[in-house]
């Protein structure tokens, strides 16, 4: 007599600290967390402590990590390396509105590492460093308006929040026509129209927009892998021929490389492509997951400052930042980190392909394997609105059971995987695969059954998630 297969057992995170650490935190923050971001309803995550390519929540359940923070933590959390070289620093001292030497030798790494920056400044933050860019290249050029493309992410303040993250494409406006969307309410109008969104990977609409508006765009901003859809890459030749408009029409480029910097090359994203932007700016990846931040660029862009225009800041190059990123620039230089981190991810890569490819499911690999992403799509995504046309509900239900079975990559299928050095070690690689495997069978075997996929908010440790 035939039987019914057994159900698949889910395995069910610990959430008891967490869920009491969740309604105490709703008391006084915002959604429980200290960004949107982390917001993720009941299933928010309340971390106690990280080592290497490993996070703790306050439950005590064990992830490998592949956040990283959205990317900063390149190295490992608590590198020894990077946190006994801050700690005898910080003992002298943290905050004077004063200049140390680790600010000056962070700095030097930077263009020693660039090779085309000139001149930089410290900030705390990314969004400070593309707000300052656009800033300084608005002074320079006398003109005010910025070019950005759709879907990506260039910080919090109001000149970067047009464009970015709808789930509705429709949203954005006609193709040919995009329209500067504001990503929530409090930014004024003015300030949106002072923007104009374009299509990534589309040089023709380019040149069509600086056609219509080039006497009035001070600058073009582009994060050179689209970071906020899974690292779409640019297609062969596009990063050269946006170099060469923006110099025909006497525009800045600013390369926003406060997630590849430092990530994709030494030199970032810029040597990577064989680039020599404008500005740039820089963040994440230069500390190990200390707030450290900068931007730079041409000197004769650079010498707007100090006199012409304003920059400041309490907390910019406060010696914790600083002696991070002194630290984490030279184990960058003089070792083989990167390489190790590139291998690393190329290892994971391969080892999902033998899980996927047997499956029959179409996917394709966006990014580096320093930042990559997977995405359920035939054809291979060349800008934001292509994301729309992914199985991102199938992603996400494999993204959630993956955090169920000791991994955590972000449970949004917009965000790339962080690889960093720790986790070159074979148990790590295995068990992000097997998370992986384990987790794309629960998603299909749901999804043939109807069972809804599960969403970030709410899903991750009930017992129907995965």
């Amino acid at each position: 007599m035939a039987t019914e297969p057994a159900a698949r057992i889910t395995p069910k995170l610990r959430r008891d600290a967490q869920n009491a650490l969740y309604q105490r935190a709703l008391q006084s923050l915002p959604g429980g967390t200290d960004s949107n971001f982390r917001a993720w309803g009941e299933s928010t995550i309340y971390v106690d402590r990280g080592k290497g390519g490993k996070v703790w929540d306050a439950d005590g359940n064990e992830f490998v990590d592949l956040r990283m923070g959205y990317g900063p933590v390149i190295l490992g959390h608590g590198d020894d390396r990077v946190d006994d070289y801050v700690n005898e620093r910080m003992r002298r001292g943290v905050s004077f509105s004063l200049t140390s030497e680790d600010e000056v030798r962070a700095m030097e790494l930077v263009k020693d590492l660039t090779g085309w920056v000139d001149m930089a400044r410290m900030t705390v933050s990314g969004t400070e460093a593309t707000m300052h860019a656009m800033r300084i290249a608005r002074a320079f050029t006398g003109r005010e308006k910025i070019v950005k493309f759709e879907g990506q992410y260039h910080g919090v303040h109001d000149y970067a929040l047009i464009s970015v993250g709808p789930d509705d494409m429709s949203e954005l406006g006609d193709a040919d026509a995009p329209v500067a969307l504001a990503w929530g309410r409090g930014i004024p109008g003015a300030v949106a129209d002072t923007i104009i969104p374009a299509r990534y990977n589309d040089i023709d609409a380019l040149r069509r927009i600086f056609e219509r508006h080039g006497e009035e765009i001070a600058a073009i901003i582009v994060e050179p892998v689209l970071g906020n859809a899974q690292a779409i890459m640019p297609q062969e030749g596009f990063h050269r021929q946006m170099r060469a408009l923006t110099e025909e029409f006497g525009i800045l480029l600013i390369f926003d490389e406060v997630k590849t910097g430092f990530r994709l090359a030494r030199g970032g994203a810029a040597e990577f492509f064989g680039i020599k932007p404008d500005l740039g700016t820089f963040a994440k990846a230069m500390g190990n997951g200390y707030p450290a931040a900068a931007f730079g660029g041409r000197r004769e862009v650079m010498d707007m400052l100090p006199d012409k225009v304003s920059h400041g800041g309490t907390y910019a190059g406060n010696r914790v930042a600083a002696a991070a990123a002194v630290k984490t620039l030279e184990i960058l230089r003089d070792t083989n980190a990167l390489e190790t981190i590139h291998a690393t991810g190329r290892t994971i890569q391969d080892g999902l392909r033998e899980i996927l490819d047997p499956v029959g499911i179409a996917y394709h690999f966006t990014g580096h394997p320093s930042m990559f992403g997977i995405m359920f799509r035939e054809e291979v995504a060349t800008e934001y609105r292509d994301w729309a046309t992914t199985d991102h509900e199938l992603y996400d239900a494999i993204a959630i059971g993956m955090h169920a079975r000791g991994a955590m990559p972000e449970p949004d299928s917009r965000e790339p995987w962080f690889i960093c050095e720790a986790h070159a070690d074979a148990d790590i690689i295995d068990r992000v695969l097997t998370a992986f495997s384990d987790s794309l069978e629960a998603a299909l075997e749901d999804r043939a059954r109807g069972v809804p996929a599960p969403t970030a908010t709410g899903a991750m440790s009930s017992p129907g998630a995965g």
